[in-house]
């Protein structure tokens, strides 16, 4: 379910998964490893849970800042978590 009423998207565990690890991959291509700090700065999105789920399947710490946040806001936790990626 996303943040609009009638926004909402079916997916298979099956498909879940295949795209969790295809994006596991380019965390990995990115040099992103176990212990990294990411930050996720995206809305409501099924990309969002692939994003997590992708950091955790390859041990990376994440941090989700919602994208209502400002600029300044985002900029402040990047900082403060040392993170070594931003998805947007």
């Amino acid at each position: 379910e996303g943040n609009e009423p009638g926004d909402s998207t079916k997916i298979t565990y099956r498909e879940l998964l295949h795209q969790v690890c295809q994006f596991a991959n380019v965390l990995r291509s990115q040099g992103v490893k176990k212990g990294d700090r990411v930050s996720i700065y995206l809305p409501m999105i099924l990309e969002l849970v692939i994003a997590m789920l992708a950091c955790a399947r390859i041990g990376a710490l994440h941090s989700v800042v919602f994208a209502g946040f400002s600029a300044d806001s985002l900029c402040e936790r990047i900082l403060d978590c040392g993170c070594s990626l931003l998805i947007t």
